[in-house]
């Protein structure tokens, strides 16, 4: 059970388009640079998210690639499937193991991750492009709060600018006291 580079960057770069289209071709270079993704490995992903029926490209000038469908009728599990990502937890699990293994420990490992498989079908199936869409204005305003934070953090601490041993006195001591809070809660 792993999901690869492949099928994050997949995921990525089609939200990329979705975010960025506005019903008009995105060029690949626009994609690679945004998400800092290699452009020929983009053409991949393309390529099979086309064949796929994910995507359309659109030739000429002005061209690109644009969603083959409306955002909330594309799932994340189609978009792993076009790219050939497959993360079921039991695709091991036969042949030669079954036969080999042929115990009640076996059966029950086996059943358990079956239907972890079934749980994560389910949920990547019922997750569309649309759904993560609609998140990203929450998840930019977070990123939006903690850049601003570490934008002050770094304004303090250049107006306030300790001696080296001062700082590192004082991050020690946080960080310290931050573990000696949670080993007394623990022990008691």
């Amino acid at each position: 059970m792993r999901l690869t580079s492949k099928g994050r960057y997949a995921v990525r770069a089609m939200l990329d388009l979705t975010t960025n289209s506005n019903g008009n071709p995105v060029r690949l270079q626009e994609i690679s640079e945004r998400q800092n993704i290699s452009l020929h490995y983009l053409e991949q992903l393309f390529r099979k998210l086309r064949n796929g029926q994910a995507v359309k490209s659109v030739r000429g000038p002005g061209g690109g690639y644009v969603l083959a469908r409306a955002m909330d009728e594309i799932s994340i599990k189609d978009v792993l499937d076009c790219v050939g990502e497959n993360i079921n937890p039991a695709k091991d699990i036969l042949g030669t193991e079954a036969e080999a293994a042929n115990t009640v420990e076996f059966h029950l490992s086996k059943n358990y991750f079956q239907n972890l498989g079934y749980i994560m079908s389910e949920y990547l199936t019922t997750t569309t492009l649309g759904d993560l869409v609609r998140k990203s204005t929450e998840v930019r305003e977070d990123v939006e709060k903690v850049e601003e934070k570490r934008r002050r953090q770094a304004e303090e601490a250049a107006m306030n600018a300790p001696t080296a041993t001062e700082s590192t006195t004082t991050s020690f001591s946080e960080f310290a006291s931050g573990i000696r809070t949670n080993v007394g809660e623990i022990n008691q």
